[in-house]
């Protein structure tokens, strides 16, 4: 049985009740006739710092000060998880150094250090991360916020799908992007606690597919860090607690190829007015280009973040608008 229960997300709604967006729900007409579904796209795109991310952040953060003092929080994050616990330190006057990788969006650092972080850079494809991120930890007597690997940063996850299917509660279909798997953990935990027949389907880049490869294998598998699009679903294995969540509550793991994000991406951009990040979009992907027989289902779709680079979005608008 997970580790992860209704009652944890239950206490993360609490939390973040007054501090956290309620996000709306979003339809097009148009999208669905092209999907041949009935579409919801939750929109944590448009959550505080840009990303279904400050929620589990904060859900953490605050949960472990009702248990003991500390003064400064340490995180890893290729930019969504970052400006999440940025912020939340801010809101709650702690310090924040978080560790980045050279290559993230400069949207995302610029966003990072606007609220106030430090940031500590390294290079994904050579350095660890958690290593750089335990080390100060134990330098500064800081609190580690890992980005998906915690029961509470999970909970916080969740919360977003509650409220989705509060309000659409004749869900058939869930969508959720996946990269170490903390937000479909939670949001598979949130739905099958509310309607316990709804389908949950992750969804990951063809080139980012160790959740693929590991829910296959019936075990965690690790692959080389990926190169793709989104960034922020970058990661080389799921997590060790997220994990058995998934292969209990999860009907399987779609794939999308960065063509697909991008045109979806654009598509989403030009007709929804609605900028979605590349990480955001692939569940709205998967559906757009029928990675699974939906045909008259109600689909709902997290949009899990839209913090993008003003000149990634060009490139992406450029590419569509010269195709073929």
């Amino acid at each position: 049985m997970s580790a992860l229960t209704w009652d944890d997300i239950a206490a993360a709604r609490r939390r973040l009740e007054g501090v956290a967006i309620r996000t709306p729900v979003l339809r097009s007409r148009q999208f669905d006739e092209e999907a041949g579904a009935s579409v919801y796209f939750k929109a944590e795109n448009l959550q505080r710092a840009g990303a279904f991310k400050f929620r589990g952040a904060y859900n953490k953060i605050k949960a472990e000060r009702e248990r003991r003092p500390f003064t400064e929080v340490v995180a890893y994050s290729s930019g969504n998880h970052a400006q999440a616990v940025a912020l939340v330190s801010q809101l709650l006057d702690l310090k924040a150094t978080i560790v980045m990788p050279r290559d993230a969006p400069a949207a995302k650092l610029a966003a990072t250090r606007g609220y106030g972080a430090e940031i500590v850079l390294y290079d994904r494809y050579t350095e660890s991360r958690d290593e750089i991120g335990e080390r100060l930890v134990r330098e500064r007597g800081a609190l580690l916020v890992p980005p998906f690997d915690d029961e509470l940063i999970m909970a916080g996850a969740g919360t977003a799908t509650a409220e989705l299917l509060e309000e659409i509660p004749g869900l058939d279909v869930l969508l959720v992007p996946v990269s170490g798997a903390g937000l479909i953990a939670g949001s598979a935990t949130a739905a099958k606690h509310l309607r316990p027949d709804i389908t949950v389907y992750g969804v990951e880049p063809e080139t980012a597919n160790d959740t693929a490869l590991s829910f296959a294998k019936g075990e965690r598998v690790s692959i080389p860090i990926p190169s793709t699009i989104a960034d922020g679903l970058q990661v080389g294995s799921p997590g060790k607690l997220t994990f058995p969540i998934v292969q209990e509550t999860v009907a399987g793991i779609l794939l999308v190829s960065d063509d697909e994000m991008a045109e979806t991406l654009c598509w989403m951009l030009e007709r929804m007015k609605v900028l979605v990040e590349p990480s955001g979009v692939a569940g709205a992907a998967a559906v757009r280009h029928r990675k699974a027989d939906f045909s008259g289902s109600r689909v709902g779709v997290i949009l899990s973040g839209g913090n993008l680079d003003r000149e990634r979005l060009a490139a992406f608008l450029l590419k569509s608008a010269v195709a073929p």
